[in-house]
């Protein structure tokens, strides 16, 4: 609950408001059985013609339209402060998501960041909603039920002061019970999100493969027991209306018999039994109302705890002091030194363990290379040697368990996220062509001129399909990219990298979907146009690599050949055997 009172407090006195013209309401409406009393038992029989009676009920139609007009203003108003914190919320998990560590990512989950900025956001706001609201008018119409009814006939609201502090019992410590089975309804949400967004990212190999009814069982399967824990929540939570209504049945049955005897020996008013009965339906809808707040409350403090095991992160990858870092060892644009690295393991000491005792495990092992301000590395290897790992710790997405990466002759740790980021240029394996147009594609919110998008989109060897579109550099891009061919995609994701002239430029597997000729065109492009950047090439293909200045081959996280392409063929029998094999059915 502190989440949602940090997220409210900027709205206090707005808040205050809301509840001060709430209360209002509230006590207009319970003025109304009483106005009602006092007509049939005190005016009517009092009265010498009808406008006594019109008067009273004029009154009566009065505290009708006011009870209305302060409701829907407090009502208004309330869904307006919910919406502003539901938006506060949703922008510093966004914020969050931007910025959390590989690790954090990892940990926490995209499928759980997902549904804590819809379904946990959503519970929040509803909450912050109803108690503005209802969490004024459901405690005021018990109490204020009971205390008016106490006015009218002590004897008659004894009946009520014994079962309504039962009911509000019942209901907190239902309430109670609750809170744990709606954690675990919104973790049951967050591997059906997991489950929806894997089918409909691959909805093409589930298509292919015929596997729809298979992804189907999985998905109803998921969703059967998320509706089921879900189910067991609402019921327990719900518990508490039947037993309620059943009380306050009996309270009125009461009311009836005791009120009854009590007219015929003269001790109440019959205004007052209606009066009672009326007030006895308020404080009905008073507890049943504090029964939705707590479940409500159960939902929220859920999702606020997960929002806040989010939000709350604090940041992994802060700048480090300078001088608490070692030096680098050298000149170099980009220099590894001795880096061993696990995604799993969090210390030193348990990297080093797991170094010695299941190298299988290891990232990387025991990694040193550098490259010159604008010299070129190319990178090959298997799948799962390691190969993107290098690249995630140049650009700190991780920190190493030992060694240490330098960045113009700086530890990564000591530079500030974007100032180290606005170095690369970078085309990630499994980049991403967003729903919007060419232009912002490329230029990705950065101040780059049309001259240096027309240039960076002809390095890429983009220019020509771009501009055989009608409106060229305007056309849109469907989600994904799904209006363009995969070679269409990475020469656009390229075209991106070159774009803002990096200092460092990173192609991680990025013209895998390129043909032979187009590929030598761009390596040729970005050999004349940035050879001022220092670039690093991860490959399948030996032709991608063949001109760097040294080529690194990595097995199962060990550098096992460390050179030039003729000196990896006469030293390196992994590397000779890639090119036999490429080059050979090259030739085919």
């Amino acid at each position: 609950m502190k989440l949602i009172w940090r997220y409210v407090r900027p709205y206090g006195k707005f808040v205050l408001l809301v509840m001060l013209i709430k209360l209002m309401g509230t006590g207009t409406e319970l003025l109304i059985p009483y106005a009602l009393e006092h007509l049939l038992d005190h005016v009517i029989p009092a009265a010498g013609n009808a406008w006594p009676v019109a008067a009273w009920g004029g009154i009566m139609l009065g505290l009708t339209l006011i009870t209305r007009v302060l409701n829907v203003t407090a009502n208004r108003m309330s869904v307006r402060v919910a919406r502003d914190a539901a938006f506060a919320v949703r922008r510093d998990l966004f914020h969050t998501a931007l910025n959390l560590s590989g690790r954090q990512m990892d940990r926490v989950g995209l499928p759980s960041l997902i549904s804590r900025m819809t379904s946990d956001t959503y519970n929040v706001q509803s909450f912050v909603r109803m108690i503005q609201t209802m969490g004024i008018r459901a405690p005021i119409m018990l109490v204020g039920g009971i205390a008016i009814t106490l006015t009218m006939d002590t004897g008659l609201a004894a009946i009520l002061c014994v079962m309504a502090p039962v009911m509000t019992a019942l209901v907190v410590f239902v309430s109670w019970k609750g809170i744990p089975l709606f954690n675990e309804v919104q973790r049951r949400m967050d591997t059906l999100v997991r489950l929806m967004r894997e089918s409909i990212t691959g909805i093409r190999v589930v298509k292919a493969l015929s596997k729809e009814d298979y992804e189907e069982r999985r998905y109803g399967e998921a969703n059967g027991r998320m509706a089921r824990q879900e189910i067991k929540a609402n019921v327990v939570m719900s518990l508490p209306g039947p037993i309620v209504t059943l009380f306050l049945n009996v309270g009125l049955t009461l009311v009836v018999l005791v009120g009854a005897r009590r007219v015929n020996d003269g001790f109440t008013a019959p205004g007052v039994i209606l009066a009672f009965l009326t007030y006895f339906n308020m404080i009905l809808m008073g507890v049943m109302g504090l029964n939705r707040i707590f479940m409500m409350m159960s939902k929220a403090n859920a999702s606020a705890n997960r929002i806040a095991e989010a939000v709350d992160m604090p940041e992994e990858l802060t700048p480090l002091p300078e001088d608490r870092l070692a030096p680098a060892p050298g000149d170099g644009a980009l220099i590894f030194d001795h880096v061993t690295f696990n995604y799993d393991a969090d210390s030193p000491q348990e990297a080093r363990g797991q170094f010695l005792g299941e190298q299988r495990q290891q990232c990387l092992k025991d990694i040193s290379f550098r490259v010159p301000r604008g010299g070129s590395l190319g990178i090959i290897g298997a799948t799962g040697s390691g190969k993107t790992s290098i690249v995630n710790l140049l650009m700190r997405f991780y920190d190493p368990q030992e060694g240490h990466v330098f960045v113009d002759g700086r530890d990564v740790r000591a530079y500030h996220r974007d100032e180290l980021h606005r170095k690369f240029g970078v085309v990630f394996q499994n980049d991403v062509i967003f729903a919007d147009t060419i232009r912002e594609n490329v230029s990705f919110g950065r101040e780059i001129g049309d001259g240096m998008l027309e240039r960076a989109a002809q390095d890429a060897m983009a220019r020509d399909f771009i501009e055989e579109y009608e409106d060229a550099y305007d056309h849109r891009a469907a989600i994904r990219g799904a209006n363009f061919s995969g070679g269409q995609k990475q020469r656009l994701l390229i075209a991106r990298a070159l774009a803002a002239k990096p200092e460092i430029l990173i192609l991680d597997d990025a013209s895998s979907a390129l043909d032979y000729r187009t590929d030598a065109a761009l390596r040729r492009a970005i050999r004349e146009h940035h050879a001022d950047a220092t670039t690093v090439v991860i490959a399948q293909r030996v032709s991608s690599i063949l001109a760097m200045d040294e080529i690194l081959v990595l097995h199962e996280g060990a550098m096992i050949g460390r050179g030039t392409h003729e000196a990896l063929l006469a030293s390196c029998p992994e590397y000779r055997e890639i090119y036999r094999t490429q080059m050979s059915e090259e030739v085919e």
